[in-house]
């Protein structure tokens, strides 16, 4: 597992389909606006069920059927792009999961196609790709198949929750929202009570305990990019529905994820990722000393363990 280096290339996987270079092409303009190198990466399974007398399976065995993918990316990228962006072509034998972090351990971003899936099956591709996030330690990209450039693509969205989860998510945003040149929409939602007007006074404190929160989590960073245009987006609505809500209306949301080879947590980045229909970011936070000393004070452990068996 790497950490996330804020230089480097940017590297984008394909996977042989004339989609991926919708996937290419994205990732191509992220790094001709960041100045870097372009690395387009093909991961390919050497055991294979290849058989070239079966029909319907693919044409060529697999260490040609990545080569043949990462020619045409190449030319793809040549001809709309021209010679002015570095690129390298890489096919490296292994599953997405192990190639993915080994090729973009220096990278400053990765990106990655959404899966072709649906129902419940999203949210299991959607965990894959948070792992992918936590085993490469840079933010990972998660771009729709049908994605085309936009004017919209200058408006960035960043999710807080007023923890340390969010560190890294925002300053990726307003790194993002520079180079676009575009504005940033902090999202925060936050459970208010119920309306009632005798107690107007305590409708109004989580406004303040939200406002509060968004200040909090952006203190430094509008000073450092000042012709960012900073709107807040305080909520009431569940977050999941306030995320994709205002996804809707930007070319990229972005989402804290913990770092660690085990992120079974994030329910919610999870749900996000999953229901979003635009890009998304997923960027690592790395627990620090001190929060692990935090969390091991505030959880105590219980004199029983009951395991059910049912």
């Amino acid at each position: 597992m790497g950490t996330w280096a804020r230089t480097g290339p940017v590297v984008v996987e394909v996977d042989g389909s004339a989609e991926a270079l919708h996937i290419v092409d994205y990732a191509a303009l992220e790094a001709i606006r960041s100045g870097a190198e372009l690395v387009i990466a093909a991961p390919y399974q050497a055991h294979s069920s290849f058989n070239a007398m079966t029909p319907g399976y693919q044409p060529k065995p697999p260490a040609e059927f990545a080569d043949a993918s990462l020619r045409v990316a190449v030319a793809h990228v040549r001809h709309h792009y021209g010679y002015g962006l570095a690129v390298t072509a890489v096919s490296e034998e292994g599953s997405r999961l192990k190639v993915l972090p080994q090729v973009a351990r220096h990278a400053r971003l990765l990106v990655v196609g959404r899966s072709r899936t649906r129902g419940p099956h999203r949210l299991v591709a959607a965990q894959g790709n948070i792992f992918l996030t936590a085993r490469t330690g840079c933010p990972v990209i998660v771009v729709p198949l049908t994605w085309k450039p936009s004017v919209i693509d200058r408006r960035v969205a960043v999710g807080i929750d007023g923890t340390p989860l969010s560190l890294e998510a925002v300053e990726f945003a307003f790194r993002t929202a520079a180079d676009r040149e575009g504005d940033l929409t902090v999202v925060h939602a936050q459970h208010a009570p119920r309306h009632d007007p005798d107690r107007a006074g305590v409708e109004n404190s989580w406004v303040r305990r939200a406002d509060l929160t968004v200040s909090e989590t952006l203190a430094g960073w509008t000073d450092e990019y000042p012709q960012v245009k900073v709107t807040r987006f305080l909520t009431a609505r569940p977050v999941v529905e306030a995320l994709v809500h205002e996804g809707a209306e930007v070319g990229l949301v972005v989402l804290g994820a913990r770092a660690g080879l085990l992120p079974v947590g994030d329910p919610v980045t999870r749900r996000a990722v999953a229901a979003m229909a635009c890009p998304v970011a997923i960027v690592p936070h790395h627990v620090t000393a001190k929060e692990r000393d935090q969390r091991a004070r505030q959880v105590h452990p219980a004199t029983d363990v009951v395991v059910p068996t049912y």
